[in-house]
């Protein structure tokens, strides 16, 4: 299983190198789905997953000149036939997921059915996270606010036995300063990555490597 994940995109060199390399070749020559669903579970959520897809907010993500860039929209797949949309996924290179809320997007990616195929997709598509998109595949995530009905239910899959906390010390979230997140991640039962928006965390079959042109730390647990 090859896992990229992000706080905030494919954000410099290292990270985009890092892609590359997980995929085996460039990005021009890679197919991508990307999941926007998370998003709606913020404030306005459409206009932000507008902006993401069209590459107007944040760091390259679905805008990096793929071959190919699908939309994978988890509320409209218990709707349709599974032979619509399951081949062409199994395709893919990458499996792009968007941020937003930890609980909005696991409960749909667990409603849709994506969640039970994902251990076999993975076998072969690298999934590459963004904020909430990474958290998901660890075992800590969050709520974000109180803009989502979702039913109260885990936030997150596993797959990683730690806790990332993304976005550190970036000004808009002054709650994501080093002194907060280190007084939760001491409050964790597994280990925690700290990452600002210039790392990422390259997880192949288990094994954790450091991406960064930033800062970040980890709070382990011994």
């Amino acid at each position: 299983m090859k896992l990229l994940l992000t706080s905030a995109g494919i954000s410099n060199t290292s990270i985009h190198n890092a892609l590359v390399e997980l995929m085996g070749k460039p990005v021009a020559e890679a197919n991508a789905f990307f999941v926007p669903t998370g998003l709606y579970g913020v404030s306005n959520g459409g206009d932000v997953a507008r902006r993401v897809i069209c590459g107007t907010l944040g760091d390259p993500f679905c805008d990096m000149g793929w071959k190919s860039l699908a939309l994978l929209e988890l509320t409209a797949l218990p709707t349709l036939r599974q032979e619509h949309w399951l081949p062409p996924l199994q395709q893919a290179d990458v499996l792009l997921v968007g941020g937003g809320d930890c609980q909005y997007l696991t409960y749909w990616m667990r409603h849709s059915g994506l969640a039970d195929i994902l251990p076999s997709l993975l076998q072969k598509t690298v999934y590459v996270g963004l904020s909430a998109g990474s958290m998901i595949m660890t075992s800590y995530g969050t709520t974000y606010g109180n803009h989502t009905l979702a039913p109260e239910s885990d936030k997150s899959f596993g797959f990683v036995n730690i806790a990332i906390h993304p976005h550190l010390d970036y000004e808009a979230f002054p709650q994501n300063s080093m002194a907060n997140l280190e007084k939760l991640a001491a409050a964790l039962p597994m280990p925690s990555y700290l990452i600002d928006d210039q790392t990422a965390l390259k997880v192949v079959d288990g094994h954790i490597e450091v991406i960064s042109e930033g800062h970040w730390k980890l709070v382990d647990k011994i």
